[in-house]
């Protein structure tokens, strides 16, 4: 998926681009291929080649590839549309419920996205992929201690390929509950499988900022601003970061990189108020 800079403002409020926290669906292409589904690794199920693949099957297949489609194009009643044409054609296929709960839950419709997961457990309770995005939905909904038991449960199956994602999506969900100390081991743990993430780096790093960690903060911020995902609320974190260590220099580099990329952002009213303690 092409990271957008503008999708992951307001990573510290938990708002973020939805296809990083959910589970992707093997053999399509897109973000919304890491969004829904499940691959044989994670299934335990051996994958259907397409000589052996039944014809129901290949139906809904290609009818859940085209709901694919216009999810990712934002088009979600016309998805929904050919998921119910998927289902009809083979009630069996798990990909296409959670593909359908992935969708309610863009609709914020979370008791239909909590039924669609479930249907899709139903069918196949070793998918790790359906079980994440369950706990993704519960923490949407504040339901942290259910959320997180689902996250661990997705963690135990040692076949469970998206490992960094879960991690990432657990440490979120541990600071809206205001486990911060927890929230920082399981981002350490996500950053040592995926350290382009920029929505790990930056959490992670303003974790250590607020408990007066800087040079470590330091370490994670200026790696993400030194790379192209880049934006206004990472630069000015890194600004805040550099300034709390005096580095002048670094400091007003930074600060030319906001005002000139990000001229209207809210971060670069703020260092214009010079109000490094909002």
């Amino acid at each position: 998926m092409t990271m957008n800079k503008a999708v992951w403002i307001q990573m510290g409020q938990g708002l973020f681009c939805v296809g990083l926290l959910v589970a992707g669906l093997a053999g399509l292409s897109g973000c919304a291929s890491k969004m829904a589904g499940v691959g044989p690794s994670d299934s335990g199920v051996e994958m259907l080649t397409a000589s052996d693949e039944p014809d129901a099957r290949r139906r809904a297949r290609i009818r859940l590839e085209l709901a694919v489609g216009y999810f990712e194009q934002g088009q979600t009643t016309i998805a929904l549309d050919e998921l119910k044409q998927s289902i009809a054609a083979d009630p069996t296929f798990g990909e296409a419920y959670n593909l359908r709960g992935l969708i309610y839950m863009r609709l914020n419709d979370f008791r239909f996205a909590e039924e669609s997961f479930r249907k899709a457990l139903s069918i196949n309770p070793q998918n790790s992929n359906v079980v994440h995005n369950l706990g993704w939905l519960f923490c949407q909904q504040a339901r942290y201690p259910e959320s997180l038991l689902f996250f661990s449960q997705a963690l135990s199956n040692p076949q469970y390929g998206e490992r960094a994602k879960t991690l990432m999506a657990q440490g979120l969900c541990q600071i809206r509950a205001g486990r911060t100390a927890d929230a920082e081991l399981s981002l350490l743990k996500s950053y040592e499988f995926d350290a382009g993430n920029p929505i790990t780096a930056y959490n992670l790093a303003t974790l250590l900022f607020q408990r007066g960690d800087f040079v470590r903060a330091q370490f994670y911020v200026r790696r993400l601003n030194n790379s192209e995902l880049a934006n206004a609320e990472s630069l000015w974190l890194g600004i805040k970061v550099e300034r709390r260590m005096d580095n002048r220099d670094a400091t007003l580099q930074l600060a030319t990189q906001l005002q000139r990329r990000f001229p209207q952002s809210r971060e670069a009213a703020s260092y214009q108020r010079s109000s490094f303690d909002e």
